[in-house]
C-alpha cells in the first residue's frame, strides 16, 4: 500500500481509491448502508449494494438532510459544517489510515454532534489526520437526523439514527482490516448528540461484540425521551406537515419538507407528569427510550466495555452568550433554569448559590443548564458504569477559557473538541468571534489531550486514576492538568 500513489483497498461491497497525504492516506464517502429513500427513511438500515469498478474516495459525499445552524455571534462552521450536502446515498463514513499500515491497528469510530438535528463527517473538526499519524485508524459516520433519524413513528423502529451507527460499526468490523485496523480493537466515541447516541449504544444488546471501549464526550446519560415525550414531537410534526403520523404516510414527503417540518418543532412542552423534559426545550428529537442508558448501564448494560466519560466546566455558555442571554440573566432566568430541570429548583439553586458564592446570575444559569444537559446525566452514567468493575471507568473535566466574544465563552460546550482532534491550529477556530478566540491556545495542550485519546483507544488507560463510586477521581484539564476527587460533589448529590 504505501509504494501505490492511489492506494485501492477492497471492501465487501467493492474497491475505494483514496487519497494520500504525506504519511496518511484518507478515504472519504464509502457507504456502510443502502441510500435511504423513500420509505427506507423509516426503515432499519439496510445493506449497500456492491458496486463494480473502483469507486473514488477522494471527495466529500453528501450529508443528512438538514437545515443550517448558527448560534448567535459565534462562528461555529466548523462544528455544523456549511449545511446540507445533497445526495441521497449518504450513510458513509470516512477513513484515515497510516499510509503504510501493516495491520492490526487500533480503531476509533466517531459520532459527531449537533443536537440530533445537523453535523456531519464534511465538518472542518473531524479531520481524523492526528489520529493516522499517531498510529490510530480513524472513522467518522454521517447518520440519518432529525425525522428521518430520530421522530418516533408507531410501526417504524425507534431510534433509526442510533441504528445507522449500529450498522457503521458492523461496516467496521467487516471491513476496517482491509484499511490496516483490528475488527476487535474498537473505540467508540463521540460529542455532546453523538456522545448521547454512544451512550444508547452501549446500552443497546445488538451492538454488543462489536467495540471495545467508549468515549462520552459532553453526553447525558439521562437525556432520552420516553415514548409518551417522543409521541407529542410526533403528533406536532403530522399536524405541521397536514398527514396522519404513521410511516406510509411520512414516507411520501420529500426531505425539503421534513427538514423544513423539523425546524418548526423546537418549544414543544416535553414534561409530563412523571418526567421532565432532559433537553429542557433546547432540541425536539433524542433518543427514545423507556429506561436511561445510565440505567440500563447500572443494571449490567455494557459492563465489560472501558469507558472515559467528561465534561466542559461552563458547558452552558454555548446557548447564552452568543446569543446575548449571559451578562443580562436575572434571578428569574436562573429560578426558570432550575424549574425546568429539577423536581425540587429552590433547593437546587440554594445548592449553586453556595458552591458559587461570587456567581453572577449568567453564571448560575449557565451552570445549572450545562449540568441539566451535560454534567448531571454524565455524572450518572461514570456511577452506573464504574459499579461494575470488570471494565475501567475514567473521567475529565475540560476548563480550558476560550477568550472569544470579549472573553465570555470560557469552557464551553463543544470547545474540546479541537484539542482531542489536534486541530487547535486550523484558521477558522481562531479569531474573536471563533471557537478557541483570539491568541493562541497553552502550548502542548492539544497534543497532550490528543494522546491520552489515543493511549485510552490504544491501552484502555488514559493517563490518571480510574473514577470510582468512592473517590470519582477526575482529571481536571488546563493549562495544567489536576486531578481531583470528586469534583462538585455537592452538586451531584442535589442532582441525584
Amino acid at each position: 500500500m504505501s509504494h501505490h500513489p492511489d492506494p485501492v483497498v477492497t471492501t465487501a461491497q467493492g474497491a475505494v481509491r483514496g487519497l494520500r497525504q504525506g504519511d496518511t492516506t484518507a478515504f472519504l464517502n464509502i457507504p456502510y448502508a443502502a441510500p435511504p429513500r423513500g420509505a427506507g427513511r423509516f426503515a432499519p438500515p439496510r445493506p449497500h449494494e456492491p458496486w463494480d469498478g473502483v469507486r473514488d474516495a477522494t471527495v466529500p459525499g453528501p450529508n443528512a438532510p438538514q437545515s443550517e445552524r448558527t448560534l448567535g455571534n459565534v462562528d461555529m462552521t466548523p462544528y455544523f459544517g456549511t449545511g446540507w450536502s445533497r445526495g441521497e446515498d449518504y450513510l458513509t463514513v470516512n477513513v484515515w489510515t497510516p499510509a503504510a499500515a501493516q495491520g492490526g491497528l487500533p480503531v476509533m469510530v466517531f459520532v459527531h454532534g449537533g443536537g440530533f438535528v445537523a453535523g456531519s463527517t464534511r465538518s472542518a473538526l473531524y479531520d481524523g489526520t492526528a489520529f493516522a499519524r499517531d498510529g490510530v485508524v480513524l472513522v467518522t459516520l454521517n447518520y440519518r437526523l432529525g425525522i428521518a433519524g430520530f421522530l418516533d413513528l408507531p410501526g417504524a423502529p425507534a431510534n433509526r439514527g442510533l441504528l445507522d451507527v449500529v450498522a457503521a460499526l458492523r461496516w467496521v468490523r467487516e471491513n476496517i482490516a482491509a484499511f490496516g485496523g483490528d475488527p476487535y480493537h474498537v473505540t467508540l466515541f463521540g460529542q455532546s448528540a453523538g456522545a448521547t447516541i454512544v451512550g444508547g449504544v452501549l446500552a443497546t444488546p445488538e451492538a454488543a461484540g462489536l467495540f471495545r471501549r467508549a468515549i462520552v464526550q459532553s453526553g447525558n446519560g439521562l437525556g432520552a425521551f420516553t415514548t409518551e415525550q417522543a409521541a407529542r414531537v410526533t403528533r406536532a410534526a403530522a399536524k405541521t406537515l397536514g398527514i396522519d403520523p404513521h410511516p406510509d404516510a411520512f414516507a411520501e414527503i420529500p426531505d425539503e419538507r421534513l427538514v423544513e417540518a423539523a425546524s418548526r418543532l423546537t418549544g414543544i412542552d416535553l414534561r409530563t407528569r412523571a418526567h421532565r423534559d432532559p433537553l429542557i426545550g433546547l432540541s425536539p428529537f433524542s433518543l427514545v427510550l423507556d429506561t436511561q442508558p445510565a440505567e440500563s448501564v447500572a443494571a449490567g448494560r455494557g459492563a465489560g466495555i472501558d469507558l472515559l466519560i467528561g465534561t466542559n466546566t461552563e458547558e452552558g455558555n454555548l446557548y447564552l452568550v452568543p446569543v446575548n442571554k449571559y451578562a443580562t440573566a436575572t434571578a428569574e432566568d436562573v429560578d426558570d433554569a432550575a424549574a425546568r430541570s429539577h423536581p425540587d429548583p429552590v433547593r437546587l439553586v440554594r445548592t449553586y448559590r453556595a458552591t458559587r458564592p461570587e456567581a453572577s446570575f449568567g453564571e448560575l444559569r449557565s451552570a445549572i443548564m450545562g449540568d441539566a444537559l451535560f454534567g448531571a446525566g454524565s455524572r450518572a452514567l461514570a456511577g452506573a458504569h464504574a459499579a461494575h468493575p470488570q471494565s475501567a471507568t475514567y473521567a475529565y473535566e475540560f476548563a480550558w477559557r476560550s477568550h472569544a466574544l470579549d472573553g465570555q465563552l470560557g469552557a464551553t460546550h463543544t470547545v474540546e473538541l479541537p484539542f482531542v482532534f489536534d486541530l487547535t491550529h486550523l484558521p477558522p477556530l481562531l479569531g474573536p468571534a471563533a471557537l478557541l478566540g483570539p491568541g493562541r491556545p497553552p502550548e502542548g495542550l492539544a497534543a497532550r489531550m490528543h494522546e491520552s485519546w489515543v493511549r485510552f483507544a490504544r491501552s484502555g488507560d488514559p493517563g490518571w486514576d480510574p473514577y470510582d463510586t468512592d473517590r470519582r477521581s477526575t482529571m481536571h484539564i488546563d493549562a495544567e492538568w489536576t486531578q481531583v476527587e470528586d469534583p462538585r460533589s455537592q452538586e451531584r448529590q442535589a442532582w441525584s
